[in-house]
């Protein structure tokens, strides 16, 4: 660890928590909070990630390294979505379904450990977009240290840089499902053929990518200074996607757009309010 200071109002919140339980994902958030639980509640804390179908493989074997890395105790469960018929359908809150999911797990989890609280990582910026599994999180009484003490993303980066935390820089990798459009089905061939597709992607010199997947065509979104030199590998990659079970494979022109599929929804959604969350807005445990 750095000489890096961890700030007061993350110091004052967690001396206040007597055992966190944190869904941990591997994202920069998730691993933030699991850090700081297991550095400032040592034998006090436990960091819990689902080996999910909509979880990559490589992503989970990320996370598992980081949490050996730093010493973070780590539980790894199956969840049970895609057991769930509301959440295959794909409807346009399909994340509330899959974090009730994860967190009716995690809730079984604590009932071992007195007074625990369950925590996510959550930051200000997610309240004000359109995030189902906020609801779940509500539901659950989940609780979000970082929101809780205003942190946005780039002070969350900010703060993992800071600490010396290897993954403070590390794109934003949402679930494999979200590579569907709402209203059609999620499965698990789906899933590892976006997987797949993505791995080629990466190894071919495209961090940041996405395969939405269309039925039988692959839309290929990456940042756009970098489509020039997809288009030139156009053709390896069709053939390569074909092998994969894609009919057809195209390039998103307008680039890699961070949530791009939620813009078929018919009506603007009004942003999570900080104070809706259970005892959030300028509180900390009673």
């Amino acid at each position: 660890m750095s000489n890096f200071e961890i700030p007061d109002s993350l110091l004052t919140w967690f001396s206040k928590c007597p055992f966190a339980l944190t869904a941990f994902s591997g994202g920069v958030d998730s691993s933030l909070v699991a850090w700081l639980a297991n550095h400032l509640l040592p034998d006090r804390n436990l960091a819990v990630i689902s080996a999910s179908p909509s979880l990559k493989l490589s992503e989970l074997d990320n996370a598992k390294q980081f949490a050996f890395e730093h010493k973070i105790p780590l539980k790894i469960v199956v969840t049970r979505e895609m057991e769930n018929e509301h959440y295959l359908e794909n409807p346009a809150n399909r994340c509330f379904f899959c974090k009730q999911t994860l967190y009716t797990e995690l809730a079984d989890l604590a009932k071992e450990h007195p007074e625990c609280r369950v925590l996510n990582g959550t930051n200000t910026d997610d309240l004000g977009d359109y995030r189902p599994g906020l609801e779940a999180a509500k539901e659950f009484q989940v609780r979000s240290p970082l929101a809780e003490c205003g942190f946005n993303k780039q002070q969350v980066r900010e703060l993992a840089a800071g600490l010396n935390l290897s993954c403070w820089d590390k794109p934003a990798s949402p679930c494999l499902s979200s590579r569907i459009p709402y209203g059609l089905r999620v499965t698990p061939e789906k899933l590892r053929r976006i997987e797949q597709a993505e791995a080629w992607l990466q190894e071919a010199g495209f961090p940041v990518c996405r395969v939405r997947h269309l039925e039988g065509t692959a839309r290929v979104e990456v940042p756009p200074e970098d489509l020039d030199r997809l288009h030139q590998l156009k053709s390896r990659m069709t053939l390569h996607f074909k092998q994969l079970g894609f009919l057809e494979t195209e390039i998103d022109p307008e680039g890699f757009v961070s949530g791009k599929l939620n813009r078929v929804l018919s009506s603007p959604l009004p942003p999570v309010r900080l104070d809706s969350f259970p005892k959030l807005h300028n509180q900390l445990f009673t």
